[in-house]
């Protein structure tokens, strides 16, 4: 019997709870892995209450039911064939809903799940829907779920001047929250005068073994985003997404994405040697293997590619002790101290933005890359910085917290 329950499936299970929402327009903010317990997506569920009038839905990027398979690959508007209610792409020809797309409904079910790290945009869609929602006078309830990676905290905060599409405000890569939580922060952060309600979960335990966040046993993982297959992606994320601003592949075209990352000209073995020579204690908790794969499409796409394969999905992973940002970040300078010259970072439009590097946008600030680039820099350097950013962080965010761990 599941014992932790989402904030979609206590919505559905306690007719009082839904009883505020009785006479109201209702939208529903989804994705493909806005699910119940039985696998039923959160539109149909809802639609089947007979209390609950449903008038229009909102997709993120990568859609509401399908997948895009990469960045910047719009969803368009459409009619819902099933229950005939207009759908809203919010990664389409907007980011932000428009006036005419507020008009549809007075209260926003927000079911979406996360992966914990900042870059990803659901966070950032999910700001630009509190803000429109207190311009129009509209209520907000975020249907919680499990933060997969977790409470620990990591990475460098986000520098003012930076926020963009994959930077939604201050936070760090790893930030520890919910869903439910980072609306309480942003509603606190932007001083935004709107109804927010988050229907918490029950019985969440985001310490408890072995799913250290995600309800492991439980619940069933559905991607939230296409190139999200499984828990292990999610624990390795907010490292191997910094792979995004690199000419290294991260995996997509393969079974394993956001795992693994190499490329045809990479030398793993002597990566790996200069990684443990550097800083050993960045790789605890996790195993490295190297690997040798094939993408079939995306970055080095039918080229035979020597890399490395983070393992966090067996008896020697340590949820306390691994650190994705630390590992990834060493990576790079390992890398750049075996190949001063290796042409590493990816210049090319990164989520719409032209003038700024993507690994300094992913990062919310240059300093990560300007550490890999200086010779001089040690593991130190960047470890005061993140230490610094992530205690100010916790202590932000400690009275956002809504579970016990």
């Amino acid at each position: 019997m599941t014992r932790t329950l989402f904030g979609l499936d206590r919505l559905i299970a306690d007719s009082a709870l839904r009883r505020p929402l009785a006479g109201r327009r209702v939208a529903l903010l989804a994705h493909p892995a806005s699910v119940t317990a039985d696998l039923t997506h959160a539109l149909d569920a809802l639609a089947a209450l007979p209390d609950l009038h449903l008038t229009a839905a909102f997709g993120p990027q990568h859609g509401l039911r399908g997948d895009k398979q990469d960045n910047m690959i719009e969803s368009p508007d459409f009619v819902d064939p099933r229950h005939g209610i207009p759908v809203f792409s919010l990664y389409g020809e907007v980011r932000r809903p428009t006036d005419a797309m507020m008009s549809s409904f007075d209260v926003l079910l927000v079911d979406l799940q996360d992966l914990g790290c900042r870059i990803y945009t659901f966070i950032t869609t999910l700001r630009y829907v509190l803000e429109a929602a207190a311009r129009h006078g509209k209520s907000v309830w975020v249907l919680d779920r499990p933060n997969p990676a977790g409470r620990p905290v990591e990475g460098t905060l986000l520098r003012p001047g930076w926020e963009s599409f994959v930077g939604a405000g201050p936070l760090p890569m790893r930030h520890g929250l919910t869903m439910g939580e980072l609306a309480h922060w942003f509603v606190a952060e932007l001083k935004l005068d709107v109804d927010l309600q988050v229907i918490a979960m029950a019985g969440w335990q985001p310490d408890a073994a072995p799913g250290h966040g995600w309800p492991l046993g439980e619940r069933t993982w559905v991607n939230p985003s296409p190139n999200a297959p499984n828990l292990w992606m999610a624990r390795c994320y907010a490292g191997t997404v910094m792979l995004e601003g690199t000419t290294l592949s991260e995996g997509r075209g393969t079974t394993r994405p956001l795992e693994l990352f190499g490329a045809p000209d990479l030398d793993a073995r002597a990566l790996m040697a200069e990684m443990h020579a550097l800083a050993p204690q960045w790789l605890a908790g996790c195993r490295l293997r190297e690997c040798w794969f094939e993408p079939t499409f995306h970055k080095h796409a039918g080229k035979l590619c020597n890399g490395v394969h983070i393992h966090v999905e067996d008896g020697a992973y340590d949820h306390a002790a691994f650190r994705p940002w630390r590992l990834m970040a060493l990576a790079f300078k390992a890398l750049r101290r075996l190949a001063p010259d290796y042409p590493l970072w990816r210049d090319f439009p990164y989520e719409y933005e032209h003038d700024r590097l993507a690994i300094d946008l992913i990062n919310g600030s240059p300093l990560l890359r300007e550490w890999v680039d200086d010779a001089a820099a040690e593991p130190g350097d960047l470890e005061a910085l993140a230490h610094d950013d992530e205690t100010a962080w916790r202590e932000a965010s400690a009275p956002i917290r809504r579970y016990p761990d």
